[in-house]
């Protein structure tokens, strides 16, 4: 997201939605009818609540606690700096530098986006943890917007340095820099997560005075009009506001999220046709995010069309082996794989936040193994991947460039889009291990964790070390003898699966990427043992067959290449735009000779858990371990083989 341009071209909780109704105008732009009020398909699952899941000791719990830290040291009067002064009011502090201040990201106008991710992460945190603190942040944040929009007497509540004629100026069709909607997105999902997860009030009084002014400013556009201001990256505004409908019943709000959702993505996607070579990749997921959660309250079919072939067609032909996409920002065609596939700036890691986002949706209403598959690919080699383990930081992009390191934000001077969804995607490691209907548990992630089912008084605790050992113990605590049926997943990447009840074997299945059921009724102390197997694998680009990733289950393996020529903290920064720039000193990666097939063979564990060790050309060796366990040093994660 470093160079914003303007181009033609969460879901992640689920409710029993309401009919929808106004689809002439999605009629006319898609060329088929569509009846004016279909009915919203109810969601086959729901996830757990955050506080009803407990993360035991493990890597994602780490991850948390880190961003916990993180959080909890940024000042909330140096984030809403630029918003009070906006509304005519002193500043209590100065702001964050980077994106939220620096001159040379002026143009970008991503001034205050910070403050939406930020009141979201503090939403989520307090929601998974109780911590009282975080939703003390959500109160006073909104507070002070509330006290912005006394002040000047709107709805409006922004800190772009022009203020509010920024967005006044894109209303009119006139010609701006930067992406005002995208940012105010976030002010608005940052309020709305305030609302529906910690009961802010304040923060419902914000978001509906804001929703209120978007609203009644856009209200003279023409469709036309409209679609031509869409052209301008504008982050997820259509899920947002097909939430604020859910939330209120005000079909003002229906309709402004169909107004956001642009016609130019959404009709050659609904038709199963791929037009995305050239688009910035963040700008079109959240869009699809959206078109997905118009089709839950809407029920109208080209929407939920759209979202599910951009899903399969990003994830099967446009996913790198780590579940990311993309270089320098934008989707390239998949015939030139070999040309981008090296690059510093490959899989911006805001692409993998809501990739995941768009994952979980479709999840929930048709749980098949696949996506729960993706997900946790994504989830391992791209979010958990995108943290220090040391100082919490996160990644902009985690490209292939072999012998590259990953480069971190800076705690205060970078504030890049992928810092903040990064304070969000390590606050809700909790929102997708598990899901239910009414008589089925459902267990997508192996994560050392608790999950409470109130409603069947039962609680199950999941114990592992996965991925270092491809096992996991289910147990079961319950009241009373229940029947229930449980669901454990069989992913794509393990040849058999075999459990047992309470040491016995119960079943195998020798038929990966389904979910296994077993149905009975269940004991106070019954225990679950699910087996997989774990395997070297690889995978090559399309028509790119001296090209490849080497993996051990759904983990990517990374060649750990050392830190020669690299001082200590050179791998924290400030500006992502310098990305492949930085540490750009010579470096000659080890080269692995013969077809991928004959080297995945020859990768042999070293006797450390998850470590792995392969030859190369020349005698020596290379140390092969899990992608997101690099830091602070050389990778590779893609090779380009020599014939042998």
């Amino acid at each position: 997201m470093a160079n914003r341009v303007s181009e033609v071209g969460s879901g992640w909780r689920r409710r029993d939605l309401i009919a929808g109704a106004g689809a002439a105008a999605l009629a006319g732009v898609l060329g088929s009818p569509v009846r004016a009020a279909e009915t919203a398909p109810a969601p086959r699952l729901a996830p757990f609540d955050m506080r009803d899941v407990e993360l035991l000791d493990g890597p994602f719990l780490h991850a948390q606690r880190r961003t916990e830290a993180y959080l909890l040291s940024l000042e909330p009067d140096r984030l809403l700096s630029a918003f009070r002064t906006n509304s005519g009011l002193a500043p209590k502090a100065p702001p964050y530098g980077g994106w939220e201040s620096e001159a040379i990201w002026a143009d970008i106008n991503c001034h205050g986006h910070t403050l939406g991710h930020y009141l979201s992460a503090c939403a989520l945190m307090h929601r998974s943890t109780a911590d009282v603190r975080f939703k003390q942040r959500v109160d006073y944040i909104a507070g002070e917007l509330a006290a912005c929009q006394a002040a000047s007497g709107s709805g409006l509540v922004c800190a772009f340095p022009k203020g509010p004629a920024l967005v006044e100026a894109h209303i009119r069709g006139e010609k701006i820099t930067g992406v005002p909607w995208y940012t105010l997105h976030k002010v608005f999902a940052g309020l709305r997560d305030g609302w529906e997860l910690t009961d802010s009030q304040t923060c419902r009084q914000v978001l509906l005075a804001l929703a209120d002014w978007t609203t009644a400013a856009t209200a003279p556009l023409s469709d036309a009009q409209f679609e031509t201001m869409l052209e301008t990256e504008h982050g997820g505004m259509n899920e947002v506001f097909a939430d604020l409908y859910v939330l209120t019943g005000e079909v003002r709000y229906r309709t402004m999220a169909e107004r956001f959702s642009q016609k130019a993505l959404l009709s050659p996607l609904s038709r199963a046709r791929d037009t995305l070579d050239g688009m910035h990749a963040n700008t079109q997921i959240p869009k699809v995010v959206g078109f997905r959660r118009v089709y839950e309250v809407t029920g109208q079919a080209p929407y939920n069309d759209a979202a599910t072939f951009f899903w399969k067609t990003v994830t099967r032909t446009r996913s790198f082996a780590t579940g990311g996409t993309g270089d320098g920002e934008h989707f390239f065609p998949t015939a030139e794989f070999d040309k981008h596939v090296f690059s510093a700036k490959g899989s911006e890691t805001c692409c993998q936040h809501n990739m995941l986002k768009l994952t979980r949706a479709l999840f929930a209403e048709d749980p098949r193994a696949e996506y729960a598959d993706y997900y946790e690919r994504g989830l391992y080699n791209g979010i958990l991947a995108s943290q220090d383990p040391d100082s919490g930081m996160v990644t902009y992009f985690q490209g292939a460039r072999p012998g590259y390191m990953k480069l971190y934000c800076t705690p205060t001077d970078s504030f890049w889009c992928c810092t903040g969804t990064g304070m969000e995607n390590h606050a809700k490691y909790r929102d997708s291990i598990y899901f239910h209907d009414d008589r089925a548990l459902y267990v997508n992630l192996f994560i050392p964790s608790k999950v409470s089912w109130k409603a069947h008084g039962a609680t199950l605790t999941q114990t592992t070390s996965f991925p270092e050992s491809a096992t996991t113990t289910l147990s079961w605590s319950l009241a009373r003898p229940t029947a229930l049926t449980l669901k454990l997943r069989h992913p794509g990447w393990s040849p058999s699966a075999t459990v047992l009840v309470n040491g016995r074997a119960a079943l195998r299945s020798t038929s990966p990427g389904r979910f296994l059921e077993i149905a009975r009724t269940w004991k106070d102390g019954d225990r679950v043992e699910l087996r997989l197997e774990m395997r070297t694998g690889f995978e090559t680009g399309p028509g790119a067959r001296d090209i490849a990733a080497f993996t051990h289950g759904p983990l990517v393996l990374a060649g750990a290449l050392g830190t020669e020529g690299l001082a200590p903290g050179a791998d924290i920064v400030v500006n992502e735009r310098l990305y492949g720039k930085y540490n750009d000193g010579p470096f000659a990666p080890p080269t692995l000779a013969g077809d991928a097939a004959s080297v995945a063979a020859r990768i042999r564990p070293s006797g450390t858990p998850l470590e792995f060790r392969v030859a190369t050309k020349g005698g020596g060796e290379v140390r092969l371990v899990p992608y997101h366990r690099i830091a602070h040093e050389r990778y590779a994660t893609y090779w380009r083989l020599e014939r042998s």
